[in-house]
């Protein structure tokens, strides 16, 4: 019978987590500011999230949006990150560092594996960044990585579909091929198919209206690219449900 494939659900709130948990996720990945990417969330939602849902939580140590090349000071964030991400319960971490010349950094990560024992590690989109992917994959190998979360070095992950199925033909099955970037409900059996992978990643919040009654309009706290303050992000969980239900190939 073919195998059912997994999914992973990027959210950035305890309460996303929950209602993926809910709606047909088998993993999340937890951050803070998608708008950026992605950064570290706070020990306050690991916690929260960890307390009130069973799912696998993978948390992302990313001291802050940009490139993935780290101070010193921004290497130790990221050691004492995994540290309280641990120790809060996470069931794995998800970083990436590169080097300047666009290499994967086997030095630190070498250093953030062994302090992530036994967790596995998944390496980021910080791959997609980098300059050589054959090489980065097989230096991820390596290292032990568990998997690597990619768009095939595309917008999207159906743009890079043709990396991503050589990148899962490369690896042979000694790490996981992760593609995550514009993955929905209408192409993510085509993706699939297509690349011959066993898991898939996808962000699933949107935009509410506050529920807020009184509105000071003449005060933004947010920079410009910030719609309103009177707005927040929930769980996509329409979304989340589509998908969990058009990944199935047939017989399933």
């Amino acid at each position: 019978m073919p195998k059912k494939p997994i999914l992973e659900v990027c959210v950035e709130s305890a309460g996303a987590v929950m209602d993926a948990h809910k709606n047909g996720a088998d993993r999340v990945e937890l951050c803070a500011n998608l708008g950026q990417g992605g950064i570290t969330p706070s020990a306050g939602t690991i916690a929260v999230a960890r307390t009130h849902a069973s799912i696998a939580i993978f948390v992302l140590i990313r001291p802050r949006g940009g490139d993935f090349l780290y101070s010193d000071s921004e290497f130790e964030v990221m050691r004492h990150d995994i540290e309280t991400a641990k120790m809060l319960g996470a069931d794995g971490i998800v970083t990436g560092i590169l080097t300047a010349d666009g290499r994967v950094d086997k030095p630190r990560m070498a250093a953030l594996i062994a302090l992530a024992q036994p967790l596995p590690v998944t390496f980021h989109r910080a791959f997609d960044l980098a300059a050589h992917p054959f090489e980065a994959l097989e230096d991820c190998i390596e290292l032990k990585i568990s998997r690597i979360l990619t768009s095939g070095q595309a917008r999207t992950a159906m743009e890079g579909a043709s990396l991503i199925a050589e990148l899962v033909r490369q690896s042979a099955g000694r790490i996981g091929i992760l593609p995550g970037c514009g993955i929905n409900e209408k192409n993510v059996r085509q993706l699939i198919e297509k690349t011959g992978v066993e898991e898939v990643h996808f962000s699933a919040m949107k935009t509410v209206d506050s529920t807020m009654l009184f509105r000071q309009i003449n005060v933004q706290m947010a920079n410009a690219t910030h719609s309103s303050e009177f707005s927040v992000t929930v769980a996509d969980v329409e979304k989340i449900r589509n998908i969990a239900k058009t990944r199935n190939p047939p017989g399933i």
